[in-house]
């Protein structure tokens, strides 16, 4: 495992990778996808970051720290994504000799892994898009 994994800067919370962005002869198209529920964001750029994290640290309060973000918020993001999957795509584990920690379930894999393929075609319709636009 990585430990070293740098926090989000202001700066670059700003212009995350979440932005998809073509640029051509001056002008820049953008656009950002994630997926809505019923009760609102399901699952996007920085939730999927958070669960490789998790995956990542085995912990929501150690992926909480990588990205600079609250255990609180962290947890809110957990519980309104297992909330609103049909099944949890984290659990957590209780205590013991080393303490209690957090897992991905074979759905939270699927998330990323699904939301990651998303994200790719998003950029490649983007790209589409520019040169259509012939800019």
């Amino acid at each position: 495992m990585n430990k070293s994994r740098p926090k989000f800067t202001h700066h670059e919370r700003e212009t995350t990778p979440e932005d998809h962005s073509v640029r051509r002869k001056g002008y820049a198209l953008k656009g950002r996808i994630w997926l809505e529920g019923r009760k609102g964001t399901f699952i996007g750029y920085g939730r999927v970051v958070l669960l490789e994290r998790i995956r990542e640290y085995g912990s929501i309060s150690e992926a909480a720290k990588s990205m600079g973000m609250s255990y609180k918020r962290a947890w809110e993001l957990v519980d309104s994504m297992n909330r609103q999957s049909r099944t949890p795509l984290v659990e957590k584990t209780t205590g013991g000799k080393g303490g209690g920690g957090a897992r991905l379930t074979q759905a939270g894999e699927k998330a990323i892994g699904t939301f990651w393929k998303l994200h790719k075609e998003f950029g490649k319709f983007l790209k589409k898009e520019v040169r259509k636009l012939g800019i």
